[in-house]
């Protein structure tokens, strides 16, 4: 078997066979296949695509490259949620607590941001004393005991798909779908998880702009899910502006903080409950999801995924008296508000351009070495559809350097569209996506 031939059967648009597709993630990563030859690959299947069979070859070879994290040790049906990134994202701080307050063990294993802002680790990690690194031993049982706990990622998680990407992010492959199916679902098959739910973002903020494209990669993710025995169903949402009214890490945690009080923006929480009640179903506590739906409003109202919340931070290291008083987590020295400069209506926010006003503060990174600052972001006083008057405060800045401040400040203007008519509504959910096909709103 050779790599060239290979590259030529998928050139020509043919079919790949399990073992050649194992032969070329094997050879890769022993040396045997080169960098010129997988980027070559790499450009034949974005433009004759992979069956669905050949995606779940590739993602399973992945998964192989490295280690496989076995959860066994965990009682129970263990459910896994996995965003495909956005801005003011801080979905996994509600929804973890909320699901492990319904009894279905949530072992979450999350990596750091790089880009807009921070991922999970670092959000949690602005919280004093919360450690994301613990062992093994201990993740299994607090999970077992408080049925919660999230950990960083081991470094070990398929290489073949970290040493893939990177070959990729050089040679414009990166926007194929089975290649990003393939790179999302073989991390979480890795971690180990019986079964997973997806939450695939359409719009300006996404790695997705378009819903047709969501579609397709849900489509492609849940195919796999499929595929290789795990459960899998996927919500397409929307990221045309930021979820929530919070960007930044302790910023995020506080917003997380008032919705599990049951005083949180109305889009952060309907899509915990939505994304919520499917991880009811596919961890068999709930038999439908408005059944579980009805599970999760009654713990967020009673106070319990709150108190899941101090549980989990306090397990690990983390001050738990943050719970009754966010303001303990890290502050700014300074604030500068953004204010409309004429009335009208908020018409757009580009969501990516928050994001990156945000990564300019210090809230995310450009690069794998940048250090962020766990006490700035930006707060959206104003979203879509909202009329504004000259002088109001579009939104506010929480910064420590000045500098960064007015960088911010100029990309955050540029990202609010304001308009003397209201903008048509745009939906929080587009549809869903499952082994039975896909259903839009």
């Amino acid at each position: 078997m050779r790599a060239y031939d290979i590259i030529l059967k998928k050139r020509n648009g043919q079919e790949l066979s399990t073992e050649e597709i194992n032969f070329l993630i094997e050879g890769y990563m022993s040396g045997k296949v080169a960098d010129y030859q997988m980027s070559a690959w790499a450009m034949a299947v974005f433009f004759r695509g992979m069956t669905e069979r050949e995606t779940a070859d590739l993602t399973m070879a992945m998964v192989r490259s490295g280690e496989q994290v076995d959860l066994s040790p965990i009682q129970g049906i263990k459910v896994d949620k996995h965003s495909t990134g956005g801005v003011g994202d801080k979905t996994t701080l509600v929804l973890g607590p909320l699901v492990a307050a319904a009894g279905v063990p949530v072992a979450k294993m999350s990596g750091r941001g790089l880009g807009h802002t921070g991922g999970t680790i670092d959000k949690l990690e602005s919280i004093p004393g919360f450690q994301t690194g613990i062992k093994k031993e201990q993740f299994f049982n607090n999970v077992n005991q408080i049925k919660i706990a999230v950990a960083g990622q081991t470094g070990n998680l398929t290489p073949a798909d970290k040493k893939l990407y990177a070959l990729r992010d050089v040679t414009a492959t990166v926007d194929s779908i089975p290649l990003i199916a393939s790179s999302i679902m073989s991390k979480k098959i890795a971690a180990g998880a019986d079964a997973i739910v997806l939450d695939v973002k359409t719009g300006c903020g996404a790695f997705m702009k378009t819903e047709e494209d969501a579609f397709k990669l849900a489509a492609a993710m849940v195919g796999i899910g499929a595929k290789v025995g795990r459960k899998t169903t996927a919500v397409v949402t929307d990221m045309d502006q930021p979820l929530g009214n919070t960007v930044g890490n302790a910023l995020e945690v506080k917003e997380a903080i008032l919705t599990l009080k049951d005083k949180g923006p109305a889009d952060l929480t309907e899509l915990c409950y939505t994304l919520g009640s499917r991880m009811l179903v596919l961890g068999g506590r709930a038999n439908t999801y408005d059944e579980g739906r009805k599970i999760l409003e009654e713990l967020l109202k009673s106070g319990a995924a709150l108190s899941k919340l101090k549980e989990l931070v306090e397990a690990q290291g983390g001050d738990g008296t943050v719970i009754e008083n966010e303001e303990l987590l890290p502050d700014t020295k300074y604030s500068l508000p953004l204010k409309a400069a004429a009335d009208g209506y908020v018409y757009a926010i580009n969501a990516e351009q928050v994001g990156i006003a945000a990564m300019v503060l210090g809230a995310g990174r450009e690069t794998k070495e940048d250090v962020i600052d766990p006490a700035v972001g930006i707060i959206i006083n104003k979203k879509r559809g909202e009329e504004v008057k000259s002088g109001e405060i579009l939104a506010t800045i929480y910064y420590n350097d000045e500098h960064r401040a007015r960088d911010a400040e100029r990309i955050l203007l540029a990202a609010y569209t304001i308009k003397n008519e209201k903008p048509l509504d745009r939906p929080l959910i587009f549809g869903y996506v499952d082994e039975t096909g896909s259903y839009r709103i």
